[in-house]
């Protein structure tokens, strides 16, 4: 009778997630009115610190060429307030734990530049669509470790429960098919770094022209991703591929990898969870790639509400043409004369460790955006309940397509006082959103060919 009581409870709690996924059609006509059409808060705040979101950039700004850098559309704003190890208090209230460990580890160098607030995410209007229609249609499935009858835009733009804010980050819209190339560092606590250079490709089977929520079920493949070092010499032709799945309960990812001393393709099951990112030195797991990814499954998450936030955004600066990697990546953090940060509204999420599984991050409180569901920061804790590491994303708007999307990562370590920077383009072609990508070029022998030097 007790196993049968429990897995009744069990069934009607997964049950009652997937009711709160759904909204109704009179909840969905909020969209586009009180709340944007990705969800947000339509208004500005109380004391018009945060203004009213009026449909972001939508076109690229004049004297933009396709193909390069992009333009700062906010150059001549000015810095607002600047906060310091001096002054960081006063402004706790939109501050994380996180960001207010950085003033104290680096008292005398970590600063923000606070910048007036523009709300310039956008994404195409088809995607603002599907997102309605997702609205009433969405679920979580498999106790959160899918979903299902979503399709192009944000599945649950009208969030109940932590797990639906977060697969809205997984599924945000970055276009359909991207080639990119950039580089990595991690410096170490003197400021030495190597550039590691890699290019990457990847294939958002959610947004492709023509998915419809059924095929996307029936075929389970969210994204098709491939990556390949290109630098230092050592590591030159290390190739990753990975088929990422909407369903990682009924098939869980998979991955190859190959390496060139063995020239071989092989199967890569732990390229998941706690592993350690690649070339990273061992400050990032694989799930903080793009601030987080893949099966939520081994934590508990929790929707705590919203707050306002001090966060990377419109990094045009930091992303421009020509800046010197040697000025940028300094000994601790990123030169803070680079980054802009502004006052936005977002959603905080903690995910805690369930009991009985492992991993090296024992809780992790995420920071979404409102406006474009990118983790822009998070406070990420280990075994002993001690803030381990900060990870913040510097996100702008590519508007050729338009989407906002992170243009580097950085992964600060509180304990070892080293952080790494991924993405790191000011040297490197522009993102090339219009690639022509196929399902051949994601195949173990694509990845064989991409790795022979």
């Amino acid at each position: 009778m007790k196993k049968i009581t429990l897995i009744t409870a069990i069934s009607l709690a997964l049950a009652s997630q997937a009711a709160l996924a759904k909204v109704t059609p009179q909840e969905a006509e909020k969209l586009g009115n009180e709340l944007t059409p990705n969800g947000a808060i339509q208004a500005g705040n109380a004391d018009g610190s945060i203004p009213a979101w009026t449909g972001g950039i939508t076109k690229p700004v004049a004297g933009y060429v396709k193909g390069k850098h992009h333009l700062d559309p906010f150059s001549d704003d000015k810095v607002v307030l600047t906060l310091t190890k001096a002054n960081y208090a006063q402004y706790k209230d939109n501050l994380t734990a996180g960001q207010m460990q950085l003033f104290e580890t680096y008292p005398d160098s970590f600063k923000m530049n606070i910048y007036p607030t523009r709300r310039s995410a956008s994404v195409p209007e088809h995607v603002y669509a599907a997102t309605k229609v997702n609205a009433t249609k969405a679920e979580l499935i498999s106790g959160g470790n899918g979903i299902k009858n979503a399709v192009m835009g944000v599945p649950f733009p009208i969030p109940e429960l932590g797990l639906e804010v977060i697969w809205n980050h997984i599924t945000r819209y970055r276009g359909v098919n991207v080639e990119m190339r950039g580089s990595q560092a991690a410096p170490t606590a003197s400021g030495d770094y190597t550039l590691m250079e890699m290019k990457n490709a990847i294939s958002f089977k959610y947004t492709l022209p023509g998915m419809t929520p059924e095929k996307l079920t029936a075929d389970n493949r969210l994204f098709l991703f491939k990556q390949t070092m290109t630098q230092p010499a050592r590591l030159a032709g290390t190739s990753l591929l990975v088929h990422e799945t909407i369903n990682q309960d009924g098939e869980p990812r998979k991955a190859w990898t190959y390496n060139t001393g063995q020239r071989r393709v092989r199967k890569a099951p732990n390229v998941a969870f706690d592993t350690p990112g690649t070339a990273s030195d061992g400050l990032r797991t694989t799930d903080d790639f793009d601030m987080y990814n893949g099966s939520p499954s081994r934590y508990n998450w929790k929707l705590i509400g919203k707050k306002e936030l001090y966060i990377p955004y419109n990094s045009y600066k930091l992303h421009a043409r020509g800046v010197s990697y040697d000025d940028l990546l300094q000994p601790g953090h990123l030169n803070p004369d680079y980054i802009r940060y502004e006052k936005h509204r977002v959603w905080q999420v903690e995910a805690t460790l369930k009991e009985g599984l492992r991993h090296t991050y024992k809780k992790r409180v995420f920071f979404i955006d409102e406006d474009n569901w990118q983790v822009s920061v998070a406070d990420i804790y280990d075994n002993r309940d001690q803030l381990y590491r900060v990870a913040m994303a510097h996100e702008l708007n590519y508007y050729e397509v338009p989407t906002s999307w992170s243009t580097l990562e950085v992964f600060h370590d509180l304990q070892s006082r080293r952080y790494i920077a991924i993405g790191l383009d000011n040297d490197a072609g522009m993102y090339n959103f219009d690639s022509k990508l196929t399902d051949r070029q994601f195949t173990e022998n694509a990845l064989r060919r991409a790795g022979r030097r």
